[in-house]
């Protein structure tokens, strides 16, 4: 709040100059009866307070002149203090108003009978006088409260800048910069202060860059370098107006990866976790303890299993769980991109790097994933040159960007995915051993849906809530002849088929049930299907499965690692081989 004492230095010069005029002592005091100016006897008590009651505080209270002619008789002398020792001869105390209210006093104080005499004699002039006087006084601090509010605004725009998550500037209709915040010279690395010089001559990239083209290109991507620190993003332009009239232009600058970065932070209360993966059979529970544990760890991740028995969901919950949970977590579908573009794709490429490149380059996968999590899926469709570039990314804790002469070192944890069989692909030479084994660290295995059909009830029930709340159905119950046919269906398409399913028949259901009539034809079928193959004297996949599994253990039950053998025999992992022990209740030592 401003008081009189901000402007205290022209106070004193002009009490000083009020009693030069009079040849009487002036004090000034504030409102809070603190004196802030004065001449004669008063210059060593400023800075000090005026005691108990006095003419100066009713004077401020009322926003009245005052005027003591003789203190020995005056009602308002009677209340002070020092009545009884009082060496004051005359006083008047003019109030120093403005906008309505009452900043202090000016006092004009007589201690002799000369003096005195002056005041009785013309105090009509010296009102008027000291009024004039109070009147300069409330425009001085009317300047200063001025000066204070802008000063203010000024502060609060520039820490509501400096706050900001972007990088902001602001520019004449010349480009020449006269605002900016903490952030814009952070991220472009910029040593010395910005103000005045110009905007075109700072950032290389913006060189070429004319202000007639901000009226066409309001938003463009950028490429920044200085010395060996990049720096890629997106800026956008908005005008600044006056009076209809183009006056310069503000400048917000985002990097790419603070914004994947702070996208990962606000969604964080979305992110999957572990405890949010549905199932309670045994092999869900094993399988998300192991997936715990592997967050808890940098080392890379595989993650196997059939299609549609959610590894992504998985790799996020390992992320999630982890340190680097508050950083990029960038999944990549190896099998989706083509071998062409997905080098590219993961691990950039400079300026000029081929016909086509983008201007500046591109960020690649892994620098985006910086500090985080990339995941890899369906690695097993990688090419064999891009699965060497690969390994020399998880050796080296570094990668080459296309076109670059440099190596860049980067801090990425590896999660990968596939549902093909990897040992069998490199046995076949078609996919590199060396990498499988840099990639195989932690390998966690996925139930299919067949294995976990206990969780079926669990994962219905969730999924008619999901699809009638999105699909703005009634749907809520399931009939349970349809849900035992669920659970006694083979679910070749796992957790994936199983949401198609309801969610076609919450879209088909006119109440709040499925019923078996809503299923698709598809199951209907495959439900005639088998009931015509039980009639036939035909063994099942899973007969001949485990008939197969229990001629292998006998057959090498004398050897000192004979589940190895088997397993090998078979073409699976010795983990498939256990789960398929537990699946058919085949005991063996």
């Amino acid at each position: 709040m401003i008081t009189l004492k901000y402007i205290k230095d022209e106070i004193q010069k002009i009490a000083e100059a009020i009693e030069a005029v009079l040849n009487i002592d002036v004090t000034i005091v504030d409102e809070n009866l603190i004196r802030v100016a004065g001449t004669g006897i008063y210059i060593d008590k400023i800075g000090k307070k005026v005691d108990g009651y006095s003419a100066f505080r009713k004077s401020i209270l009322e926003k009245s002149t005052i005027l003591i002619t003789d203190p020995s008789c005056n009602e308002i002398c009677k209340e002070c203090y020092y009545r009884f020792d009082c060496k004051e001869f005359s006083e008047i105390c003019c109030p120093i108003i403005c906008d309505g209210k009452s900043y202090g006093v000016i006092g004009l104080i007589a201690f002799n009978k000369d003096q005195a005499d002056r005041i009785n004699n013309d105090y009509e002039n010296l009102i008027n006088f000291l009024g004039k006087m109070a009147d300069l006084i409330s425009n001085k601090l009317k300047a200063q409260i001025k000066a204070y509010e802008l000063e203010l605004e000024k502060k609060k725009l520039e820490t509501l800048l400096n706050s900001m998550d972007k990088a902001i500037v602001s520019i004449d209709i010349q480009g020449n910069i006269d605002r900016y915040n903490s952030k814009f010279k952070k991220i472009f690395k910029l040593k010395d202060a910005a103000h005045n010089k110009n905007i075109f001559n700072i950032l290389d990239f913006m060189k070429n860059t004319s202000i007639s083209k901000f009226e066409k290109e309001r938003s463009n991507s950028f490429y920044y370098k200085k010395d060996k620190y990049t720096l890629r993003g997106v800026y956008n332009v908005s005008d600044i107006t006056l009076n209809n009239e183009l006056k310069g232009y503000v400048i917000d600058f985002i990097d790419k990866k603070d914004a994947i970065k702070n996208y990962n932070k606000i969604n964080k209360e979305y992110k999957i976790m572990l405890d949010s993966i549905i199932g309670q059979s045994d092999i869900i529970e094993n399988t998300k303890n192991e997936a715990l544990m592997a967050s808890k760890s940098t080392s890379t991740v595989l993650i196997t299993g059939e299609s549609g028995t959610g590894k992504e969901l998985f790799a996020r919950a390992i992320h999630n769980h982890s340190k680097r949970c508050d950083n990029p977590f960038i999944a990549v579908n190896c099998a989706a991109i083509p071998d062409n573009l997905l080098e590219s794709e993961l691990f950039g490429y400079e300026d000029g790097a081929f016909t086509g490149a983008k201007k500046g380059g591109n960020l690649g996968k892994f620098e985006l994933a910086h500090k985080g999590t990339i995941f890899l899926d369906e690695i097993g469709d990688m090419s064999l040159h891009l699965q060497a570039k690969l390994l020399r990314v998880l050796q080296e804790k570094e990668l080459n960007k296309i076109g670059s002469n440099y190596n860049k070192t980067i801090d990425v944890r590896v999660i990968a995915a596939t549902n093909k069989n990897l040992e069998e692909m490199v046995s076949s030479g078609l996919f590199r051993e060396d990498l499988y084994y840099r990639l195989n660290v932690i390998p966690i295995s996925l139930p299919s849906l067949r294995e976990r059909k206990e969780d079926i009830p669990l994962l219905v029930d969730f999924m008619i809530k999901d699809y009638s709340k999105k699909l703005d159905k009634d749907v809520e119950y399931i009939e349970n002849d349809v849900l035992e046919e669920l659970i006694k269906y083979k679910w070749q398409g796992n957790i994936r088929e199983l949401q198609n399913i309801i969610e076609y028949s919450v879209n088909m259901s006119s109440s709040n049930i499925i019923t078996m009539d809503l299923l698709p034809n598809r199951i209907k079928q495959k439900q005639n299907t088998e009931v015509i193959i039980e009639c036939e004297d035909i063994e099942t996949l899973e007969q001949l499965e485990k008939r197969e599994i229990i001629k292998a253990l006998n057959k090498y039950k004398n050897y000192k690692k004979d589940k190895e053998i088997v397993a090998k025999v078979l073409g699976i992992s010795r983990a498939t081989l256990y789960r398929k022990l537990d699946k058919y209740n085949i005991i063996s030592k």
